[in-house]
Order: structure tokens, then C-alpha cells, then sequence
């Protein structure tokens, strides 16, 4: 594990600033939930919410809120806490602002894996696509680990971006390769890849929990060394830190994380490349600070972007996946245009 990393103690005014904005994300938070259980096709008032969350009931409003919007707002708040996070660390370990999972090749991982399950193995339930997408999640982050360490200077920041490029265009003409060979299993897979949080049970809560579990132990724990990572490799190094076990540790979390979160959901696009830079906008660059805050805030964007895509279009449903590119892609221009995003 690496060493603890000496820093100066952040000012009064700093910690208050931290601790106000950490509980202006679990308000906003608890307000998504709110929404998330209460907003859709058939609008259920808040008081029935809370009666039918504690409550017994047999009336169609406790049926939706209890069997439909409860593991659909969980499986938001895992998925949006995951992604956010392995963003997060993702960033922090390559030094690269723009780094996410789908850059580095991770989910596009997770696609091949979901590709190969409907085209192969014969799967034809989200349930089962999770297991599926966590291996090729898991296999595309060994796989761009490996390449990036060969040769001189092991896994620098620019190695690991261009190998995740590699890695990524690799997956992309295999994922076309089998969809153009198989196109029964098209559509099937299009449903997968908009990412969505339609249809998502309890079952699939309940199968990717551990890994979120084990995914934020791993970032949690290399929090100081990514702070002295932000430095440059020969100050980390003079601080104590191995930033080779930064690395490998903060890349297995981020590549667990990410493997949980798009196995559950699809590739959500935004979360993971822009909501590091809104927490630290808001609580500075320390990641014991910027980790939990964007896991705050990664399910309040995903589960407000769920609602939204349930109301915009009266005649259907818009995927969550679709609306947070919608919603993310001007506010991250415009957080860069204000000069907003913390480097």
C-alpha cells in the first residue's frame, strides 16, 4: 500500500466550504431519490412515496413505487457512484483531464462482452449479460494495463491514453465485427448499449453490490497517493509514495467499478469524464475530499437525467444514457468556458 503522503491542513474556511457543498450534494441527492421514485408515467405524490416505502400496501401507486422505481433508483445510485468514481481515479492516475472509461477502452470492453454473450453464449437477460460485461470490462483494463507497461518507463500517463486508444478501436471493429456476422443479436444489443436504467430489477442489485463494495474500498485507499500523483511521478516518489501500487491498485478499483456499473446500465456517457471536474470545482483537488463527493453526485445526474428522459416525450421514454449526454455535454462546455473545471 502506498505510504501516507505529508500535507499541509487545509484552513477553516476551506473545511467549511467542503463540508457545506458535501451536504448540499446529499440534499440534492435525497431529492433525487425523491424524484426518481415519485416521477414517471403514473406521477405518485411524495407522502405515498415515503407510506409505501414503510408501509404495506396493496393499491397500484405502492405496487409501482415498491416492484418498478425501487430497484430502478437503486440500481441509479450504484451505477451513477460507480462510474463517477472510476472517472475519477481514472483521471488521477493518468493525468489526463479527459480520461473516463470509455477512453481507456474499459466499457467498450464491457460491449464485447454483452456482444458475445447474445451472439454466442445464447444470453438473452440483463441478468445475465452482467457477468458477461464485467469479464470484458475486466479483460480490456488488463489488456491496456499490459500494453501500456512494455518498454521503457512502465505505465506513464501518455502510454496508458494511447494503449487505451489501441485497446478501444480494437473492441469497436470487434463489436461491429460480430453485430455485422450475427445481426439477430443487433437490436438486442442497441437496447444494452444506449444505456438505460429501464427494466433493471433487484436481482441485478444484488449482483453487482459486492463489486461496488470492493471497487470503492480500492480508490478509497489509494486517495493519498493520487494526491501526490497530481505533483509529477519524481515528487510522488520523493513523498514516499509507490505510484506503481497507486496505479495498480487505483486501476483495479476504477476497472471494478466500471465493470459493475456498465454491466448494470449500459455505457452511460458523461458521468465518468465530467463529474470529477464538477467535484472538484466544488471541494478543491484533494481526492479524500473529491471521491465522495462525486459519488454524490454521479447518482443525482444519472437519476436526474432518468426522470427527465420519463417526462420529456409523452409517448415513451427517453434512456438515461441519451439524456445525460444531453444534459452533460453543455454543461461541461460550459464549465470549461468559465475555466470552472479543476485541472
Amino acid at each position: 500500500m502506498p505510504a501516507a503522503v505529508p500535507t499541509s491542513s487545509p484552513g477553516p474556511s476551506t473545511v467549511r466550504r467542503r463540508v457545506g457543498w458535501t451536504a448540499a450534494a446529499v440534499v440534492a441527492l435525497l431529492a433525487a431519490v425523491l424524484l426518481s421514485l415519485a416521477v414517471g408515467a403514473r406521477p405518485v405524490a411524495p407522502g405515498h412515496v415515503l407510506h409505501a416505502l414503510f408501509h404495506d400496501g396493496t393499491d397500484a401507486d405502492t405496487a409501482v413505487v415498491r416492484t418498478m422505481r425501487v430497484p430502478r433508483t437503486l440500481v441509479g445510485l450504484m451505477v451513477g457512484a460507480a462510474l463517477a468514481m472510476a472517472g475519477t481515479v481514472l483521471q488521477g492516475i493518468t493525468r489526463n483531464p479527459i480520461a473516463d472509461p470509455g477512453v481507456l477502452g474499459i466499457s467498450q470492453g464491457a460491449a464485447v462482452g454483452v456482444v458475445l454473450a447474445i451472439a454466442v453464449a445464447g444470453v438473452h437477460t440483463l441478468t445475465g449479460y452482467v457477468w458477461f460485461a464485467f469479464a470484458g470490462a475486466a479483460a480490456a483494463g488488463v489488456a491496456v494495463y499490459a500494453v501500456a507497461t512494455r518498454g521503457r518507463g512502465g505505465a506513464s500517463p501518455v502510454k496508458l491514453a494511447l494503449a487505451g486508444a489501441a485497446v478501444h478501436a480494437l473492441l469497436v471493429s470487434v463489436v461491429n465485427g460480430v453485430l455485422t456476422t450475427r445481426a439477430s443479436a443487433l437490436d438486442e444489443f442497441r437496447f444494452w448499449q444506449v444505456g438505460s436504467l429501464a427494466g433493471r430489477d433487484g436481482a441485478i442489485a444484488a449482483q453487482i453490490w459486492p463489486f461496488l463494495l470492493a471497487g470503492t474500498v480500492l480508490v478509497l485507499a489509494v486517495a493519498r497517493g493520487l494526491d501526490a500523483l497530481a505533483l509529477g511521478e519524481d515528487v510522488a516518489r520523493g513523498l514516499g509514495s509507490n505510484v506503481g501500487a497507486v496505479r495498480i491498485v487505483g486501476g483495479l478499483g476504477a476497472v471494478v467499478l466500471t465493470g459493475a456499473g456498465v454491466a448494470a446500465a449500459g455505457p452511460i456517457a458523461f458521468l465518468g469524464l465530467a463529474v470529477p471536474h464538477l467535484a472538484r470545482a466544488l471541494v478543491g483537488t484533494s481526492h479524500r475530499w473529491v471521491l465522495p463527493t462525486a459519488a454524490l453526485l454521479g447518482p443525482v445526474i444519472l437519476l436526474g437525467a432518468d426522470v427527465a428522459g420519463r417526462v420529456v416525450f409523452a409517448e415513451g421514454e427517453v434512456p438515461a444514457g441519451v439524456m445525460t449526454a444531453l444534459i452533460g455535454v453543455p454543461f461541461l462546455v460550459a464549465m470549461v468556458r468559465r475555466k470552472a473545471v479543476a485541472a
